[in-house]
């Protein structure tokens, strides 16, 4: 007889792993504060927050206490069939701090995308579809398709990816969904592409995170909003990697003057655990009815208490304060830095988001910084993308940023 091995005392080896990402070779075992450390006892000072999910840092005890109290129940996951208290606080918190009606919970961002993408055809088939044909029994409604911007990422899943502008992520997967376009960031262009008469939805990030940390202006925003308005075109906000706190504001969209139709939500939400939200107006949330979407494990008893949680923190006043003042202070530092050592090309950014146009690789300046004790990332080949923990303090990014000026000045000169 086969003899059985826990999976917590096999040892462990990366080759078992899928290999689906290129991994620093460091094992991560224990993490304090805005502090990782190996298992070779080395300290990383980090600026990666887990791609925008750390927001809280590493070790907070309320966070422990959360995941502690929503175990604690013996219900750590019970069936969307019936009524468990965690996951409708949730709901009313996000619906009572935003402009929407209802909030739908799944497992990612790129679930959350996809089911935007899905209320989005379920609502304009509601207003567009032939009379008696709302169901699409006698054919499909022209007004379904799905428009997103130049530059942006809506996730790998194979519905949003069509919506995803990353040729190496998108070519090998073809043919991709269809109904779906990607225009330029441009009110000419998308004044074209944006016919009422076919288009349900156009998703924008108001920060285009894995594109550059391209802050999308909010005078297109303002202007877009005015013209999907006009042409019942639902506007979708994905503030998956921007919003909840990111830039200072509780959602990315009050920084922007624009409110859109549909937020989705996910990284922080639930501090490290998996979950992912869509926030809907009250006209979409009027046309979604049972059985139009699913979930087994959305909105759990056990998730929904620990977002409980993280939200009641990510939406206190003096935290929201702090990101907004040590973001500006850390984005005039990371400009002085580029005029000080003339290896920064552009700055962009705002709140604790901020991408970095450099003359050398990304990837390169990524792996001297890991090997001085700082993490942070890429956002394409020549630009790196900082995302610390929202609670980090002014001491410890001054403490990132001289690690980061003698690893940007160690490199290649500039081309």
């Amino acid at each position: 007889m086969a003899t059985l091995v826990s999976p917590t005392t096999a040892a462990g080896s990366a080759d078992a792993l899928l290999g689906t990402y290129k991994r620093a070779p460091m094992e991560l075992v224990r993490g304090e504060g805005v502090t990782l450390w190996d298992a070779e006892g080395n300290a990383y000072l980090d600026f990666t927050s887990g791609i925008a999910v750390n927001a809280l840092g590493y070790g907070d005890a309320g966070l422990v206490r959360a995941i502690q109290e929503g175990a604690a129940s013996g219900i750590v996951h019970a069936s969307n069939l019936f009524r468990t208290a965690p996951g409708e606080q949730l709901a009313a918190w996000l619906v009572e701090r935003s402009f929407a009606s209802k909030a739908f919970f799944c497992n990612s961002g790129a679930e959350a995308n996809e089911g935007a993408f899905k209320f989005a055809r379920r609502w304009a088939r509601a207003i567009a579809a032939p009379p008696g044909d709302e169901l699409g029994v006698f054919g499909a409604c022209a007004k379904h398709e799905i428009v997103s911007l130049r530059g942006a990422f809506h996730g790998r899943t194979l519905g949003v990816l069509a919506a995803t502008d990353r040729p190496a992520y998108r070519a090998p997967f073809r043919p991709l969904a269809g109904g779906v376009t990607i225009a330029e960031r441009d009110i000419r262009e998308l004044d074209v592409v944006l016919d009422g008469e076919r288009v349900a939805a156009v998703i924008v990030e108001p920060i285009q995170g894995e594109g550059g940390v391209r802050v999308v202006a909010p005078g297109l925003l303002k202007e877009l909003r005015a013209m999907t308005t006009e042409r019942r075109i639902a506007l979708v906000f994905d503030e998956i990697q921007c919003g909840l706190g990111r830039l200072g504001t509780l959602f990315a969209y009050e920084t922007t003057g624009v409110e859109p139709d549909m937020v989705t939500l996910a990284k922080p939400l639930a501090g490290g655990l998996p979950m992912g939200a869509i926030l809907v107006n009250a006209e979409i949330a009027a046309a979604i009815k049972p059985g139009d979407h699913g979930t087994t494990f959305g909105g759990g008893p056990l998730v929904a208490h620990v977002a409980n949680y993280v939200l009641s923190r990510l939406g206190d006043p003096a935290l929201l304060a702090h990101v907004r003042e040590t973001g500006a202070w850390f984005g005039e530092q990371l400009r002085a830095l580029g005029e000080r050592t003339g290896k920064i090309r552009a700055v962009r950014g705002a709140g604790l988001m901020w991408g970095v146009d450099t003359h050398e690789s990304a990837g390169a300046i990524v792996e001297r910084a890991r090997q001085a004790g700082l993490l942070v990332l890429t956002a394409g080949e020549y630009t790196l993308r900082i995302l610390p923990p929202l609670v980090i303090s002014r001491e410890d990014l001054a403490r990132g940023l001289s690690v980061l000026e003698g690893v940007l000045t160690s490199g290649a000169p500039p081309k």
